[in-house]
């Protein structure tokens, strides 16, 4: 693990913190936009126009950040329309790393492919990264909105049918997101990371407090916003499909497990049976990362063998429809 600056890679061990222990994920810096005409985005600079071929997307199978955005390219039919790149499951001394020199950027790391958007620039590496071929530089590194704009602005192109933001939506979706992000997303690691018992206690508290409110939710609706799929459901569905296989043991998320809960364990089993959306999760790359990756958390680096999860268990949930 390690970090930039002003273009220099530096190694360092340590997850970001406050003084008080608790862990402190600083926000993307990349925050450009594609659009259907190449306007201007909510955030950065405009010129980046949605044409097939001219983006490529580096990701991680282990990361849930990058993961909401390979299921984006999944089932909004992009896969021909953004290329893509994985790196390697773990993250050690030069941070993630490419197994051959990446064939778009020629980067062998993702830091690499940073200082080459910005030779100076400065913080963490991170994934997922939308490159453009055009003007050689970072789009974005912030999953919440590289999922948007492949949900609307290669309609031309891909899937049109499905909107994971529906206008009539937007603000139920956006406020939900806003407690998920806060409390289980990022609530996982806030538990594992902390480094206080204080720390831990008020992180492991809110995500179980989150977690027993989505399992009342979905006693009473099918998704999260009611009958129709959205981004708020495949936001939280990366956090919940890592749970029970990492964040439970290796986070100390241990309260209870996913499976110890009824509607939350049957609506992680009906969005994994999407079709499609199965093949994006990759187990094996998962606990290696987590496992593998943070030495302090685990010195060993041993990958525990279970558990033994069926997700394709059939789920019921249909029958909320009515």
């Amino acid at each position: 693990m390690g970090y930039l600056s002003n273009g220099e890679w530096l190694t360092d061990g340590a997850m970001p913190s406050s003084s008080d222990g608790r862990f402190v994920r600083k926000a993307s810096s990349f925050r450009n936009w594609v659009t259907e005409d190449g306007a201007p985005g909510p955030t950065g600079d405009g010129g980046f126009k949605a044409e097939p071929g001219r983006y490529h997307l580096i990701v991680s199978h282990a990361c849930p950040w990058a993961h909401r955005t390979i299921i984006f390219r999944k089932l909004k039919k992009l896969e021909e329309i953004v290329t893509l790149n994985a790196v390697e499951p773990l993250m050690l001394e030069n941070g993630w790393t490419l197994s051959e020199p990446d064939p778009v950027t020629g980067a062998e790391t993702a830091w690499q492919i940073y200082v080459k958007a910005d030779p100076n620039y400065s913080g963490r590496a991170t994934v997922p990264i939308l490159w453009d071929r055009k003007s050689r530089t970072i789009v974005s590194n912030e999953s919440a909105e590289i999922i948007r704009m492949f949900n609307s602005a290669f309609d031309a192109w891909g899937d049109s049918s499905l909107d994971f933001h529906p206008k009539e939506l937007r603000q139920e979706i956006d406020g939900i997101n806003t407690l998920i992000y806060e409390t289980v997303n990022n609530g996982v690691y806030r538990a594992g990371f902390a480094r206080t018992q204080d720390a831990y206690d008020e992180a492991v508290t809110a995500l179980f407090d989150t977690l027993d409110f989505l399992e009342d939710r979905l006693s009473r609706k099918r998704y999260l916003t009611g009958e129709r799929l959205t981004e708020a459901d495949w936001r939280l569905f990366t956090t919940l499909v890592r749970f029970d296989a990492v964040y439970n043991g290796h986070f100390k998320c241990n309260i209870r497990r996913i499976a110890d809960y009824p509607n939350l364990f049957g609506y992680l089993r009906e969005l994994y049976q999407v079709p499609g959306v199965a093949e994006t999760v990759d187990f094996a790359a998962i606990k290696q990362h987590y496992y593998g990756s943070h030495e302090s958390l685990n010195p060993t680096r041993i990958v525990p063998a279970g558990p033994d999860i069926d997700l394709t268990l059939p789920h019921q949930r249909q029958k909320l429809a009515a």
